[in-house]
């Protein structure tokens, strides 16, 4: 009887908002990302697409959170890439450690979804090279490709 009376309140904390949220919700298109709760405060009854614009707006204004996240959206993807492109635009420094954090991510995770063609490939080729090199691989990589929605136009 305890089990069952547990579950059910836990069930009903979940919908009623009272927990933190660190994944999407079963059956959603990107179940497979989590992020650490800690870094990101979403009640667990928050809407998914509620809940990826939130982790976007907090990549959008403090980026290096994105490391808190496996398998992260193209969306929140995205996000990341945007202001890695600023910094490289504007020679804002510390681009390199976001770069790092993509490379890191793609590394993790072989089932991410690839934002960009040919970034995965990009990164693939550079294993075998420190962080710092992978990085600055990266970033040519990305100021070289013309993507379809203009994340990265270094000329």
């Amino acid at each position: 009887m305890i089990p069952i009376l547990m579950t059910w309140l836990r069930r009903l904390s979940h919908l009623l908002g009272f927990e933190t949220a660190d994944s999407f919700p079963p059956g959603h298109p990107y179940e497979r990302t989590r992020w650490n709760g800690a870094y990101f405060d979403i009640a667990s009854d928050v809407k998914p697409d509620q809940i990826e614009n939130r982790l976007c707006e907090a990549i959008s204004n403090t980026p290096l959170v994105f490391g808190y996240i496996t398998n992260p959206t193209p969306r929140m993807q995205r996000a990341l890439l945007a202001v890695l492109e600023e910094r490289m635009r504007n020679n804002r420094g510390r681009a390199t450690e976001l770069a790092a954090l993509l490379v890191t991510t793609y590394d993790e995770n072989s089932l991410i979804t690839e934002v960009i063609p040919g970034l995965r490939d990009a990164i693939i080729a550079t294993r075998h090279e420190d962080m710092g090199a992978r990085a600055r691989a990266v970033m040519a990589f990305l100021s070289s490709t013309q993507s379809p929605f203009d994340v990265i136009d270094m000329h």
